[in-house]
């Protein structure tokens, strides 16, 4: 069984309330809570429902990766030809290519990457698309067990020794590694997801928390 939550106001202040709210018994039979990256309703979680296994929805995690993507991308950009990007330039063109999971790419959009990346000023950006295609593969593998091992080979990877020009990379490490068991939790979860709370709530509704018990 599963409930999805949406509780007005994002912080951890609205979700703690409304958890505390609950009777005991709804409380004592959460155990597992979806939740974004949002660190206050981790802490919420973790305060409120001290059993409950808290999972980091894959799609926000693949979202981060992508985010450092772009923004790796537009750093580039400007650091080469000194504005943002234009239809013409090719690392804006790409834009769309590089959200692509590999095993998605047309002959032209591996083309297309093969020139991108054969130029020396966009190696930053090759590394940081090898990061996300990293991500989404992880995510992909059939085997649960395998692809948990690959996601935390990941977050180890990137959480320390990349160079420090990578630094959209060195964010995401940080960030990951503060999750890094809730990142992996997915696969001994598979299917757990707030995605239901992420297609009804408005920029004003808070907390998506997607709470299963006898799951």
């Amino acid at each position: 069984m599963c409930c999805y939550i949406l509780v007005e106001g994002r912080s951890k202040k609205a979700f703690k309330t409304w958890l505390a709210e609950r009777p005991d018994a709804w409380r004592d039979q959460v155990e597992v809570v979806a939740m974004d990256g949002f660190t206050g309703f981790k802490t919420a979680t973790a305060e409120e429902l001290p059993d409950a296994v808290a999972v980091m929805d894959p799609f926000h995690v693949v979202r981060l990766a992508g985010d450092a993507l772009d923004k790796c991308r537009r750093r580039v950009q400007l650091a080469i030809n000194g504005h943002r990007g234009r239809k013409d330039d090719p690392l804006y063109r790409a834009r769309r290519t590089l959200h692509t999971g590999a095993g998605l790419l047309t002959d032209n959009q591996i083309d297309r990457l093969t020139a991108l990346f054969a130029t020396e000023e966009h190696v930053e950006v090759e590394a940081t698309w090898g990061i996300y295609q990293r991500m989404i593969a992880d995510y992909r593998e059939e085997d649960r067990r395998r692809g948990r091992e690959l996601v935390v080979q990941l977050i180890d990877s990137i959480s320390t020794g990349v160079p420090k020009t990578l630094t959209e990379v060195i964010t995401l490490g940080r960030t990951l590694k503060k999750r890094a068991a809730d990142v992996p939790a997915y696969f001994d979860r598979p299917g757990t997801s707030n995605g239901p709370t992420e297609a009804t709530a408005d920029s004003n509704t808070s907390a998506a928390a997607h709470s299963g018990s006898g799951t």
